[in-house]
């Protein structure tokens, strides 16, 4: 829920977002005013969900329940009755009063069925009638009962293909699909530096040190290189875990405040466009580097300067002198590198 909190205030943003995820709200909230169906699709961690809740809050449906339900998450054998309720004494263990199902929780709001590629053949059938007919029949029930909600239906699947398998229904799939947006993976939105500033705020104000911290322009140009496969969620995690290495006295991220596996996908061996093995191979003093902690010592100081001085100079020998390729590869800016070589060659003088 923290990391959902934090994301979710980061896409109400309008400025400096994604254009792509800007003009995707703009469209779908106007189908959503008229009732349209919504489907949204995209990579895991992509915000799909708070996409579809930050849609509610700013709709005419935003003082009636928002109700989401993970058809992956549950149990085959309950979806049926979660989704549709039932009556008492439907089945054994049931409630003697019967419970409504989340779809009638929904009533005068949204429904948001997450994953929805994931929900069986035969759940599809029912809750294609319960879309046709705008009414529900409970489990073990006779009678329908007339619901009014708005549907918002999400998945990582892509659904034409489903279809064309034979894994989901292509009746239900044209009337879920009023409008479909694809939300853009991590590595092709334009706003990281806005989402990093932005869930940082949020991390400084909900951790118990309460500073707001910056971060290193060479790390921040690194960032900016990796392909972030667990695109927000991901980004949210290693930013948190960097907030809490920071030690009491300092504000400012850098290399040593982050996880191993940013090293390794990051830092040592940064994200590249190219197969050339130059600077994938760990130093030796990769074994070396420092552990998590909230303060680096001296010597960890020195194992970080080191590697990061093996990888310069491995970048610029195999790009035979060239600054501007070398720092590419190396994923910082040519002046950064420049500042950085500097600052060597005072160290190695000093």
């Amino acid at each position: 829920m923290e990391s959902q909190r934090t994301i979710r205030a980061m896409v109400r943003r309008s400025h400096g977002l994604d254009a792509r995820v800007n003009l995707a709200m703009q469209r779908a909230h106007k189908v959503l005013t008229q009732g349209i169906p919504l489907l949204i699709q995209g990579e895991s961690g992509t915000g799909k969900e708070v996409f579809a809740r930050t849609l509610h809050k700013q709709g005419p449906r935003k003082d009636h329940p928002f109700v989401a339900v993970n058809c992956a998450a549950l149990p085959e054998g309950l979806i049926e009755s979660e989704l549709f309720g039932y009556v008492g004494g439907a089945f054994t263990g049931a409630r003697r009063e019967g419970t409504p199902g989340q779809i009638r929780m929904a009533e005068g709001g949204t429904l948001f069925l997450d994953e929805i590629g994931d929900m069986p053949l035969a759940l599809q059938a029912r809750l294609l009638r319960v879309l046709q007919d705008k009414a529900v029949t409970p489990v073990g029930g006779t009678q329908p009962i007339a619901v009014d909600f708005v549907l918002v239906c999400a998945t990582h699947h892509q659904l034409k293909e489903a279809v064309a398998q034979g894994r989901f229904r292509e009746d239900l799939y044209w009337r879920i699909a009023g409008m479909t947006v694809q939300m853009p993976p991590l590595r092709e939105r334009d706003d990281l530096i806005p989402l990093i500033s932005d869930m940082l705020t949020a991390l400084g104000r909900d951790m118990k040190h309460g500073r707001v911290p910056d971060m290193a322009d060479e790390v921040v140009e690194a960032l900016m290189q990796h392909p972030w496969p667990g695109n927000l969620r991901q980004l949210h995690a290693v930013l948190r875990t960097a907030c809490a290495l920071l030690s009491p006295h300092e504000n400012l991220l850098h290399w040593e405040h982050f996880g191993e596996d940013l090293w390794d996908d990051v830092f040592s061996r940064p994200y590249r466009d190219d197969d050339v093995p130059l600077v994938a191979e760990v130093p030796p003093a990769r074994a070396a580097a420092p552990a998590p902690a909230l303060s680096v010592e001296p010597q960890a100081e020195t194992n970080l300067k080191r590697l990061s001085q093996s990888a310069i100079e491995r970048a610029i020998q195999a790009c035979q002198g060239n600054m501007s390729q070398a720092a590419r590869r190396l994923g910082i800016s040519r002046n950064t590198l420049y500042r950085r070589l500097k600052q060597l060659h005072e160290a190695a003088e000093g």
